[in-house]
C-alpha cells in the first residue's frame, strides 16, 4: 500500500508549535504518513519573498491533502487573506466546521454537537467589486451567489448528514432583506431539501439563528449557509464549546482538501509554549475521517477527551496552567 503523503503548512505565530504537536500525535497513533513541509504566510514571505510560493501550491495539488496551521491576515489593510486565496485557488467550496462539547472546558453548555457547513467561494468573500473612493469616503463590494454554487453546498450538506447519521439540516439565510442573493440560496435550499425526505429540513433567518444558538443550541444539528453568515455562525458555535481553541475546520473541494485551525496566529504568545493545540489536533481528526481512518480518529479524540476531562496538564484557556508541550505529552501518554 502506498504511503499517504500529507502537505504540512506550519503557519505563523503559534502555528509551528501546535502543528508539530499534532504531527507527534498522528505518528503516535500509527498513522504512518509522509510529510512534505511547505511555507505560506509571513514565513513564506521571509523565506521566499512571497506569501504563497508556487512550490507550496504545487505540493498542495500533488498530495491533495494538507494540514495547515494559522496564518496571519492583516485587519483592514495589507495583503489579502491567504486562506481565502487558497480556497479560491483550489475551489475548496465546502468549509466544514464541527463543534463538540468536551467536559472540563469552561464552556457554558454541555452536549453540543453541531456542524456548520459554509459555502466557501462565493458571497461577500468572493472579493468581487471591492473598491474605495479616492477620497476614502466611500467603499463598496459585491456579493454574488450562483444557483450552481448554492446547489453544490446544499447537496454537500445533506449528503454529509446522511453519511454521518444526522437528523436535521437548517438552511440559514437573510432572504427577507437580501431578496436577490439570499433569496436564490433559500429557493435552492427548498428544492434540495425535497430530495432528502428522510432528513428534517428547516430554514431560519441569520439573526434569529444567532439568538437561538445562544438560547437553545441543542435544537441544531447541521447548519448550512452562505460564506459571510457561515463565518460568523461557526465562530459563535465555537464559543458554545469553549472557544476557537476547540474548533477545527476543513476546506473541501473535488480534487483536494485543507484541514486547519480556525483561530488566528496569536503572535503575542508565539514561541512561549502557551498555546492550546486542540484545534489543529481536531482538524487532523477531520483529516483522518476524510481519509477513511476513523479508528485512528476515534483513538485520538478519546485521548483528548480524557486529558481535558481530567484536567491533566491542560492549557490556560482550558482552566489549567500548563503549556503546549505538557498538554501534548498528556495526550501521547494516553495514546
Amino acid at each position: 500500500m502506498t504511503q499517504q503523503r500529507i502537505t504540512v503548512i506550519r503557519g505563523d505565530g503559534i502555528g509551528p508549535d501546535i502543528v508539530n504537536a499534532t504531527l507527534q500525535i498522528l505518528d503516535k497513533a500509527g498513522c504512518d504518513f509522509a510529510y512534505d513541509f511547505a511555507d505560506a504566510g509571513l514565513m513564506a514571505l521571509e523565506n521566499h519573498g512571497e506569501l504563497l510560493p508556487q512550490q507550496t501550491l504545487d505540493l498542495i495539488a500533488k498530495n491533495r491533502i494538507t494540514l495547515k496551521g494559522p496564518l496571519t491576515t492583516p485587519v483592514g489593510e495589507g495583503f489579502t487573506s491567504i486562506n481565502v486565496s487558497l480556497r479560491k485557488q483550489f475551489n475548496l467550496f465546502a468549509n466544514v466546521r464541527p463543534v463538540l462539547s468536551f467536559k472540563g472546558t469552561k464552556a457554558r453548555y454541555e452536549d453540543i454537537d453541531i456542524i456548520t457547513v459554509r459555502e466557501n467561494t462565493q458571497g461577500m468573500y468572493s472579493g468581487l467589486g471591492q473598491k474605495v473612493s479616492q477620497d476614502g469616503n466611500e467603499a463598496e463590494a459585491m456579493s454574488k451567489i450562483t444557483r450552481e454554487g448554492a446547489e453544490r453546498i446544499l447537496t454537500f450538506a445533506y449528503e454529509m448528514a446522511l453519511k454521518e447519521g444526522r437528523k436535521k439540516v437548517t438552511a440559514v439565510h437573510k432572504a427577507n432583506i437580501l431578496k436577490s442573493t439570499s433569496g436564490l440560496f433559500l429557493k435552492v435550499a427548498r428544492e434540495v431539501a425535497e430530495r432528502y425526505p428522510q432528513i428534517e429540513s428547516t430554514e431560519m433567518i441569520v439573526d434569529n439563528t444567532c439568538m437561538q444558538l445562544v438560547m437553545n443550541p441543542h435544537q441544531f444539528d447541521v447548519i448550512v449557509t452562505t460564506n459571510l453568515f457561515g463565518d460568523i455562525i461557526s465562530d459563535l458555535c465555537a464559543g458554545l464549546v469553549g472557544g476557537l481553541g476547540m474548533a477545527p475546520g476543513a476546506n473541501i473541494g473535488d480534487n483536494c482538501a485543507i484541514f486547519e485551525a480556525v483561530h488566528g496566529s496569536a503572535p503575542d504568545i508565539a514561541g512561549k509554549n502557551l498555546a492550546n493545540p486542540t484545534s489543529v489536533i481536531l482538524a487532523a481528526i477531520q483529516m483522518l475521517e476524510h481519509l477513511g481512518m476513523a479508528d485512528k480518529a476515534d483513538r485520538i479524540r478519546l485521548a483528548i477527551k480524557e486529558v481535558i476531562e481530567s484536567g491533566d496538564r491542560t492549557t490556560r484557556d482550558l482552566g489549567g496552567n500548563h503549556g503546549t508541550t505538557d498538554f501534548t505529552q498528556a495526550v501521547l501518554e494516553r495514546l
